[in-house]
């Protein structure tokens, strides 16, 4: 894909994490590039749901709970109880060791945007993103003839390939549609009284997940079909990965107990 010329056009969609998105140009940026960071995911800290391709479901299952969102039923990983709260990256921008990093947050500052008027999918950097600076930089976007550098190629490789998982799975959530798998479901969490008992159970998130009756009740042809192609795991990798709603819930209270101490003792 060309980044030489600035498109004309207007471009749609509001991206998370992305706050002035710049269509990359050598015009533009020619003179500026990416300086190294020991903790460069700061920018995450606001991302407690964040979006998920098919194929990282079995390693993001390690980290939290894998849920559907929306008439889309767009795939997301949960990790933060509260909104812009990312429990897993730490104030210095790095993450928890053993944490799974959606791709979504390591292709960051690129990002494709749809250039409506032109009908083309167009690759922008987030202007904003504190890493990238004027001076002092590390990896640059355009060499000296004003041709993307090798690091801005791997980039371009990185946005590319997560296009292509992307659209697959679009094609893996219209399959999951088309079987009737999904359902309404409410993640809960019940707190414990000062006395020992058991309090009312408090609703954590309402969401769409596949129901496991309703996939045990798929025809054989059906659910051999979900196996040969390779959903079936990815459909088991997101239903254990609802058992993290308690990791989720008892790393809030850990936080929120670790919070208190430190007001008392300062």
């Amino acid at each position: 894909m060309t980044t030489q010329q600035m498109p004309q056009g207007q471009f749609s969609g509001n991206v998370l994490f992305y706050s002035k998105p710049e269509p990359l140009a050598k015009e533009l940026h020619g003179k500026i590039g990416v300086k190294r960071l020991d903790g460069p995911f700061k920018f995450a800290k606001a991302g407690h749901a964040v979006p998920l391709t098919v194929g990282e479901f079995p390693l993001a299952a390690i980290t939290g709970p894998i849920i559907f969102v929306g008439d889309e039923k767009l795939p997301i990983a949960v990790m933060g109880l509260n909104a812009n709260e990312n429990m897993f990256v730490r104030d210095d921008g790095t993450f928890e060791s053993g944490i799974y990093i959606p791709a979504y947050i390591r292709r960051y500052p690129f990002v494709f945007a749809n250039d409506e008027q032109n009908n083309q999918m167009v690759l922008c950097i987030d202007r904003a993103a504190e890493f990238i600076v004027d001076k002092g930089y590390d990896m640059a976007f355009f060499d000296d003839k004003g041709e993307p550098t090798d690091y801005t190629k791997n980039c371009i490789e990185f946005c590319n390939n997560f296009e292509v998982e992307r659209q697959r799975t679009v094609s893996f959530v219209e399959l999951l549609k088309s079987l009737d798998l999904f359902e309404s479901k409410v993640a809960t969490f019940t707190p414990a009284n000062p006395d020992g008992t058991q309090g009312e159970p408090q609703k954590i998130a309402e969401y769409f997940g596949v129901s496991e009756e309703k996939l045990n009740q798929l025809p054989a042809d059906k659910f051999v079909e979900l196996r040969d192609n390779g959903a079936l795991g990815q459909i088991y990798a997101h239903l254990h990965s609802l058992v993290g709603w308690d990791r989720l819930v008892a790393l809030a209270m850990t936080k929120q107990a670790e919070q208190e101490n430190r007001t008392l003792n300062s």
